[in-house]
């Protein structure tokens, strides 16, 4: 099935391939098989939508230069390609993500002899900084979890938003992938499709259930005839609610500043651990493949506590 990709589609993606012009034939690339093996192995819609963004905005890229189709592509091309995300401001983390990508669909079409030779065997790419991770304030979070929206189903389902972010510890697609199903009210239990397809079970404290209950109690009044059944979150137009609505209201819903939605997760596990939680309870809450991943947070919570003794001790 032939893709055809067009120049505004590639610009309002930033960084490499905005100087496009015209349609880009994607046939050669078989993008759509590429995808169907993708769902084959149960990857979540989130990564599907990763990989096929990720592989068509290379092929828009070399497109541009002349290079037709996959079987042109060399490794001096891939690390062309590296280098000009790197000069255009890319994110480390979103370089990173896209040479996976790349090594994975090259990985692919050298199985389905689409390619003769993988021009992404050994391609490295800049590792991401290691950074802590960002934590709401205290006055922003009572802003979104204590203000006064008003008491309308939008605001019903804000302050639903941002109850189950925050007190759940999910990840932002998660939550839009929610269904009534996932919800069992009765044990206090919220049941979460995570990364990789691995569900877990997390516990939603009683003003979360409280929040979700008077949202779903107005969420029949903003539902429309194209609104699936029984998702939980939907936006404006009645379809299911997407990451960039879920950053859209939390910027509405806050006075000043802002604050990213993976940002309730980390104040979530930061606040377990303060807390006195166990480090390997706050993996599984989380959802964390590896221990590592979730130790980040012990160093947030150091760091929380040199603020603390700092700023009060005498000594300090």
């Amino acid at each position: 099935m032939s893709i055809v990709w067009r120049a505004n589609t590639v610009s309002s993606l930033g960084g490499v391939g905005q100087n496009i012009v015209g349609p880009v034939d994607f046939a050669s690339w078989r993008l759509e098989d590429f995808v169907v093996s993708l769902r084959v192995l149960e990857r979540s819609p989130a990564t599907l939508r990763a990989y096929h963004s990720d592989v068509a905005r290379f092929a828009a890229w070399v497109g541009e230069r002349g290079i037709e189709g996959p079987r042109d592509v060399t490794r001096r091309v891939l690390r062309e390609y590296l280098a000009d995300m790197t000069a255009h401001g890319d994110q480390r983390t979103s370089i990173s993500r896209r040479r996976a990508s790349l090594r994975r669909y090259f990985l692919w079409a050298l199985e389905r002899e689409v390619i003769v030779d993988n021009p992404a065997a050994r391609i490295s790419a800049p590792k991401a900084h290691s950074t802590l991770p960002e934590i709401v304030g205290r006055l922003q979070l009572d802003e979104l979890l204590e203000g006064n929206w008003g008491d309308d189903p939008w605001a019903r389902r804000d302050r639903a938003v941002c109850e189950v972010l925050y007190g759940a510890g999910l990840r932002v697609s998660e939550l839009c992938d929610l269904d009534g199903a996932n919800l069992d009210e009765h044990q206090g239990l919220i049941r979460v499709m995570g990364k990789g397809r691995k569900e877990r079970i997390v516990p939603l404290h009683r003003a979360g259930w409280l929040a979700l209950e008077r949202w779903r109690e107005a969420r029949e009044q903003v539902l429309t005839e194209l609104s699936p059944s029984d998702v939980l979150f939907v936006n404006r137009r009645g379809a299911r609610l997407g990451p960039r609505d879920v950053r859209r209201l939390l910027d509405k819903r806050l006075s000043s500043g802002h604050i990213h939605p993976h940002a309730l997760r980390h104040t979530y596990a930061t606040h377990l651990l303060e807390g006195g939680a166990d480090l390997r309870v706050v993996q599984e809450l989380l959802g964390h493949e590896s221990l590592t991943t979730t130790q980040l947070y012990t160093h947030v919570s150091k760091s929380h506590l040199q603020k603390i003794h700092h700023e009060t001790h005498p000594r300090a």
